[in-house]
């Protein structure tokens, strides 16, 4: 495969909204390659540590699995502080010859943070109660934002229903995002 050609692999929108004391993160299940769709239905939210923290992925695939991996570790390791491990994973990525080359983005959550952690040793934590990652995270942020800052409108609208909206919106605008939403939930 041409080094172009993965160069050009996109696919991904990951969002987490947290509203009313919940969390959910939703994905979409497009994976694109060049102009191509390789499929449909992935799942790139996951729950892990006893299903306590949600995580989403972006970016290449045996990537977001190596990072997602030594995430979990870090989770193991500091007995579930999510922030320790974000912050741990951060470093370790950024320093470590092997991950540096990793190309991809998580973002992490549980009941009271949210991450988005990166390989350039960002771990950001959003002011409002939403964040984004992959190609159509910038529209599915903005929706959710607007869904979060709508006085009375939306008042009642569950993190779950923000999620799914706002991941639908995204998909009617990004080409690299689908309508096959995975949502993950924690309350």
């Amino acid at each position: 495969m041409s080094e172009k050609l993965m160069s050009e692999m996109h696919g991904t929108t990951v969002l987490a909204v947290r509203k009313d004391g919940r969390v959910a993160m939703a994905g979409d299940g497009q994976v694109t390659m060049g102009d191509t769709i390789m499929k449909g239905n992935a799942r790139k939210v996951r729950r892990i540590y006893s299903d306590r923290i949600l995580v989403g992925f972006a970016g290449a695939t045996a990537d977001a699995f190596t990072l997602l991996e030594r995430f979990e570790g870090n989770l193991n390791e500091y007995g579930g502080d999510i922030t320790r491990a974000a912050v741990e994973l951060a470093k370790e990525w950024r320093t470590d010859r092997m991950l540096r080359r990793l190309e991809a983005l998580l973002l992490v959550s549980d009941m009271e943070h949210m991450y988005l952690v990166s390989g350039t040793g960002d771990v950001v934590e959003p002011e409002a109660g939403a964040i984004a990652i992959g190609s159509g995270g910038n529209f599915a942020l903005a929706a959710a934002l607007a869904y979060l800052d709508t006085d009375g409108l939306s008042s009642g609208l569950s993190a779950r229903e923000i999620a799914l909206r706002s991941l639908g919106i995204a998909g009617r605008i990004c080409i690299y995002t689908n309508m096959d939403i995975t949502v993950e939930e924690l309350q």
